[in-house]
């Protein structure tokens, strides 16, 4: 995975995902949760690499920060709550699809976390 329509294509796969340019920059997808309309992957172009910011339990944040080199705090997110990964071709599509997965499950629970 190493493209915006990847990345996009498999967030389409996660029931009531749509996608959305809120911002009114053709840089910034932002895919959204239909029922509550809350954004679970940012994707956008950064340093001539793919980005995705996704939500993440503040405990496995810093796991995954530790682990791959291409996973950091989320670029103009909130570090504790957000990671971005940058798409550079040094982790397998698994393991970016379990962020975004996890990132999907984390802001479509009914709880309300920032």
């Amino acid at each position: 995975m190493n493209t915006r329509h990847e990345v996009i294509a498999f967030c389409l796969t996660l029931p009531d995902s749509y996608e959305d340019y809120p911002f009114h920059d053709a840089n910034w997808t932002v895919m959204r949760y239909r029922k509550n309309n809350k954004g679970f992957a940012f994707v956008y172009k950064r340093d001539g690499r793919i980005w995705i910011n996704v939500k993440c339990s503040p405990d496995w944040a810093e796991v995954w920060r530790r682990t791959f080199p291409a996973v950091m705090p989320a670029y103009h997110m909130n570090k504790q709550h957000w990671n971005s990964i940058i798409l550079d071709g040094s982790m397998d599509d698994q393991d970016v699809q379990t962020m975004i997965a996890e990132s999907y499950r984390l802001i479509s629970q009914n709880k309300h976390h920032s």
